[in-house]
């Protein structure tokens, strides 16, 4: 099966601390792209023939160490940069860095904010730049603040909008989510990211009511597959997250099922 891996991660903490990590939290220090493949132990079917790789701090020198490893290994397709808005943010300088052939976008990294994301500083004027830029704006958001994406979507017609996890995550499906996820359907160049949705233990009905709303609600032609490797290794293996995605999906033609795997990351991040 070709598909395409639109949201992994990669890092080396020996080489670009991340500021977030710590021993003990089951994540390996290492995991970049030889210890993917190391993984998945020469299994060609279950190696992306390309991967969108979303930053997993914010600093600049772990984005230059992304666009680096892009530049030299086709693998990675595209890269994500991550603002997270503070004090000294560097979205100025990231905005500079748009040229970069496999800088496709920044996310939005935000859960802890207001819900209308109200509290989010230069919200605006990023979501207006990279509408000019053509490039993608992710959000890595709660279920409650699904309808402010809506409200930015509408005041940005232009703007092309991923959602990481279905704005869900492994979380139980709630009322408040699926009505979030209308908010987003008439704002067809709003998308989703299947991933990090897995949780410990048999979640297969969990997961795939999760999954059957989000095609209901926004159509197949607007969710895409991720890994989100190496978080998920906490959970299970690469070669587990796709089993498990592929079965909470419901009967796709041949065509939908290379739109899911690998057709709308291509358009979106890619082209």
């Amino acid at each position: 099966m070709r598909f395409v891996d639109a949201h992994l991660h990669l890092w080396d903490v020996t080489r670009v601390p991340l500021s977030w990590f710590r021993e003990g939290q089951g994540l390996p220090a290492r995991a970049d792209v030889d210890a993917l493949l190391l993984e998945l132990d020469g299994d060609d079917a279950a190696r992306p023939e390309a991967a969108v790789v979303v930053q997993a701090a914010d600093t600049l020198e772990e984005l230059s160490w992304l666009l680096a490893i892009a530049d030299r290994n086709p693998m990675v397709a595209a890269v994500v940069a991550q603002y997270e808005p503070r004090t000294g943010s560097w979205a100025g300088t990231v905005r500079d860095l748009l040229g970069h052939p496999r800088l496709a976008g920044i996310r939005l990294a935000v859960p802890t904010r207001a819900a209308d994301l109200s509290d989010v500083p230069g919200v605006g004027a990023l979501a207006a730049g990279l509408a000019s830029a053509g490039s993608v704006l992710e959000v890595l958001i709660r279920p409650e603040q699904l309808p402010a994406v809506a409200a930015l979507a509408d005041s940005h017609p232009d703007l092309n909008i991923a959602v990481c996890h279905l704005g869900l995550g492994p979380a139980a499906p709630t009322d408040r989510w699926r009505a979030g996820l209308c908010a987003l359907e008439p704002h067809h160049r709003v998308v989703a990211k299947v991933s990090g949705l897995h949780g410990p233990g048999d979640d297969r009905a969990r997961v795939r009511a999760v999954v059957s709303d989000a095609v209901e609600i926004l159509g197949i032609d607007r969710l895409m597959f991720g890994s989100d490797w190496p978080i998920s290794t906490r959970v299970c293996g690469y070669h587990q997250t796709l089993a498990r995605t592929a079965a909470a999906l419901p009967a796709l033609s041949e065509r939908e099922a290379d739109s899911f795997w690998r057709g709308l990351a291509t358009r979106l991040y890619m082209s």
